[in-house]
């Protein structure tokens, strides 16, 4: 037994990869390094000026004391009437939890609904962080892989090869990360059929990209009224809005769950910024023309990047429908080596796609993020998140750094 103060739950969660590999390219850059970093998934504008200036207005307005735990009435009335609009869906405020961001939102939802021994199906690719809420709610994870030939989306076949008596919880997340594929409406459908099969299967849908898609809109779990009474819809305003900071996201859910996320959360964090909700208020409930700004911004970047890829021998990949991720398959430079002389002599091979995200960091100066931090080895997600400049020198530098790999 672990002499170690720290609980075995803490000591069994893996770290972030995102955040570590961020954290390693702040740390190059301190040192004097100009690393580019595109392994962050925050937009890079900010926040439109009507928001920040409610939140001034907050602040004059003393909104400085603790807000309701499940997020302010006029909040979540903004959120409601926002989905109603956008996905012609009715949710009473009652039924909306308002979170410290998206994430926050999803932990809740799955300790919320997660036993122990239960096992939740995981599409992979998934973001890193649905693993380790699994585990951490003592749940056990069924990873069900699809790759870059089935556009990184699991069929309906694949679902119920999955689902045992065991199973509690699926996690969708559409738009993609780290892949940006999007889930069309049939193919929903195919999922949402299996799904009626099995009605203790609750379910969560993560919508955080919905806004950054490139194909004049997303299809949403929310459209099927067969799974409505265990259907968990997560989104929040840090990517549509650039408002990563701010820290607010939602859950939108049937009562009895979403009574269940708010007892957590007065146990845990109670209500979040009563300044970022008012300002979160303005942003549902103000002007929207930002949000499509910001939107045609990141498809002109998915485009640059595209065409940069394409100039890369070797590297395989997708065109992504949404979110602001390239998700490459990277296994014909797997098992390469490379030299490098300088004031030193750097050499080394490159095995796993870890090795080859530190590859491009240390000798590209480039931070990505492996693939096997999502779920599926053999790739690595490249956030486009950046100016036109920096992505296009980004992109060289990984083209002549996988160049030298023989």
């Amino acid at each position: 037994m672990s002499n170690s103060r720290i609980s075995r739950r803490i000591q069994s969660l893996a770290a972030s990869a995102t955040l570590a590999m961020s954290q390693k390219s702040s740390e190059l850059r301190a040192s004097g390094v100009d690393v580019i970093n595109l392994s962050v998934g925050e937009p890079d504008f900010a926040t439109p000026d009507n928001i920040k200036e409610a939140a001034k207005r907050a602040i004059d307005e003393n909104y400085t004391h603790y807000s309701p735990v499940p997020g302010y009435l006029s909040l979540r009335k903004a959120i409601a009437d926002a989905l109603a609009r956008e996905l012609n869906v009715v949710y009473d405020p009652a039924q909306i939890v308002v979170s410290g961001g998206a994430k926050q939102s999803l932990s809740n939802a799955v300790l919320s609904l997660v036993n122990e021994g239960d096992e939740v199906v995981i599409p992979m690719p998934a973001w890193v962080s649905y693993v380790e809420m699994v585990k951490l709610a003592g749940g056990t994870t069924v990873a069900v892989e699809a790759g870059i030939d089935q556009d990184f989306k699991i069929t309906p076949a694949q679902l119920e090869g999955a689902i045992t008596e065991r199973t509690s919880l699926v996690m969708l997340c559409s738009p993609s990360n780290p892949s940006g594929a999007v889930y069309s409406r049939e193919e929903l459908r195919g999922l949402v059929d299996v799904l009626v099969r099995h009605p203790r299967v609750s379910v969560i849908s993560d919508e955080i990209y919905r806004h950054i898609n490139y194909i004049g809109g997303c299809a949403s779990l929310t459209e099927f009224p067969e799974i409505a009474d265990r259907l968990v819809l997560v989104n929040g305003v840090s990517k549509a809005y650039a408002m990563t900071g701010w820290r607010i996201g939602f859950a939108a859910a049937p009562l009895e769950i979403a009574k269940a996320m708010s007892k957590l959360q007065g146990q845990t964090t109670s209500g979040c910024s009563s300044i970022a909700q008012k300002a979160a208020e303005e942003a549902y409930n103000g002007p929207q023309e930002s949000v499509e700004t910001m939107r045609r911004a990141f498809e002109r970047r998915r485009d640059l990047v595209v065409d940069l890829a394409r100039q890369i021998p070797g590297l395989k990949f997708n065109v992504p429908q949404g979110a602001f991720y390239l998700f490459p398959e990277v296994k014909a430079f797997l098992g390469k080596s490379y030299r490098i002389e300088g004031d030193t002599v750097a050499e080394g091979t490159v095995n796993t796609d870890s090795d080859l995200a530190m590859y491009l960091l240390e000798h590209a100066h480039v931070a990505t993020v492996a693939g096997s931090a999502f779920g599926l080895p053999r790739y690595i997600r490249l956030s486009y998140a950046a100016s036109d400049e920096q992505l296009t020198e980004a992109m060289e530098r990984i083209r002549v750094a996988l160049a030298r790999l023989a």
